[in-house]
């Protein structure tokens, strides 16, 4: 389907579109001029993820498009926790956590991709715990809480689920649906906001929004929901044996978000160029033709490009220069995830496994024995057979580093001090 407006054909063509609750409603509220739209995100970590990048991704193309994106920190509903798809109730953090971590998140996971100001079309970033620490709990219950129905919400999908495991719901986590909505309508009023975007797992928070604010003041809002990516054995992206992958690079190193990328299944290249570079769409349809091993020059493209955007074009430069040396030379770069120990510590022994660990190739004793046990777990490309194996000065290669290997692909280096 073709739109009036630019931004609705460019989330199309790139697989940005699974649900909308308007779409020609907000074709037309598009080509009127400049509007608001806002994505939401968790205060529960130190960083966002590359399963944050598809809203971050709608909203830059949004900005580009002449629109002004508006990045929301749940500095107030992280205090309860979204239960969607949750197995148990998320830990309670503190206001103190929380702050330090929506700090974090501004200063490392936003401002690469988006332009922020005090301009029309600039983003501007806010956090619901303004609005929501104000509200008076009676007053609230009256004004907003009638409008939702119980019976409509144990009926969404991430309700259904936990019902089904018998997994405790609490009240708790049941308000963090009503807040969620109300921050749709909150936004409205002070930003004139129309639009809420977000993973189609948000679907049934975003509609509880669009739905609250026509009841309570006759609002024309609107939800745009994208597919979630998973991987062909159905694992939601972003989500790796060493855990989360990280869009900050003191949590994971640019090196190792380049090898993300290089990494992925062949057939998920031709959706991570639409949904996740700046590409223009001619130069990835030649990519998609890409067969056999050359569909790997498309992975080195897709993994330059998406550096590039989070971590800025010297980081992804050195990256690809860095797994070049490694992958296609032979050699040790000086960008891989290193740890350096004293020569008399080395003089002793060191424990494989316990390095292993500390350099993040593994995350437990049982990870570490399984690669074992598959000939995946390997120091200076020699595979290890012995679970108590010690590394010792008579390892370092005349480079001086002593390098370990979890699978073909990830690499670390011991370093003397």
């Amino acid at each position: 389907m073709t739109y009036k407006s630019t931004l609705l054909n460019i989330l199309t063509e790139r697989g940005f579109i699974h649900q909308c609750s308007d779409f020609d409603g907000l074709d037309a509220k598009l080509m009127e001029g400049v509007q608001s739209a806002y994505v939401g995100f968790d205060a529960t970590a130190t960083s966002l993820h590359i399963g944050n990048l598809t809203g971050i991704m709608m909203l830059k193309w949004f900005q580009k498009c002449g629109h002004k994106p508006i990045t929301l920190m749940g500095g107030g509903t992280s205090k309860i926790g979204d239960p969607s798809f949750k197995d148990e109730q998320r830990k309670l953090l503190d206001d103190e956590t929380i702050n330090s971590n929506i700090d974090h998140i501004q200063n490392t996971c936003f401002k690469q991709f988006l332009n922020y100001g005090d301009g029309e079309t600039d983003a501007l970033m806010v956090n619901n715990n303004d609005w929501l620490a104000e509200l008076k709990y009676l007053e609230f219950l009256r004004d907003y809480g009638r409008h939702f129905t119980v019976n409509r919400m144990i009926k969404f999908d991430s309700v259904v689920t936990r019902l089904e495991r018998e997994s405790p719901l609490s009240l708790l986590e049941f308000n963090y649906m009503v807040m969620q909505g109300y921050d749709f309508v909150e936004l409205n009023k002070r930003y004139g906001t129309i639009l809420q975007m977000g993973g189609s797992d948000q679907w049934g928070n975003i509609i509880n929004g669009v739905d609250l604010g026509h009841k309570s003041h006759q609002m024309k809002l609107i939800a745009l929901t994208a597919p979630l990516l998973t991987t062909s054995d159905g694992v939601k992206m972003g989500k790796t044996v060493g855990g989360a992958v990280w869009l900050n690079a003191e949590m994971l190193t640019p090196y190792d978000y380049y090898q993300y990328w290089r990494n992925v299944d062949d057939d998920m290249v031709s959706t991570l160029l639409k949904r996740f570079t700046m590409l223009p769409m001619d130069e990835i349809a030649k990519l998609e033709a890409l067969q056999g091993q050359e569909i790997n020059e498309a992975k080195k493209i897709l993994a330059y490009e998406a550096t590039t955007l989070c971590h800025g074009e010297q980081a992804a430069k050195d990256a690809e220069s860095t797994a070049q040396k490694v992958f296609e030379q032979g050699s040790v770069g000086g960008e891989l995830p290193s740890i350096e120990v004293e020569k008399s510590n080395l003089d002793v022994g060191i424990s494989f496994v316990e390095t292993f660990i500390q350099l993040g190739l593994a995350e437990s004793k049982g990870e570490v024995k399984r690669l074992i046990k598959g000939g995946g777990a390997k120091y200076n490309d020699k595979s290890v057979t012995d679970l108590n194996l010690m590394l010792t000065a008579n390892d370092l290669t005349d480079d001086g580093y002593i390098k370990l290997s979890s699978g073909k692909k990830r690499h670390a280096l011991i370093k003397v001090k």
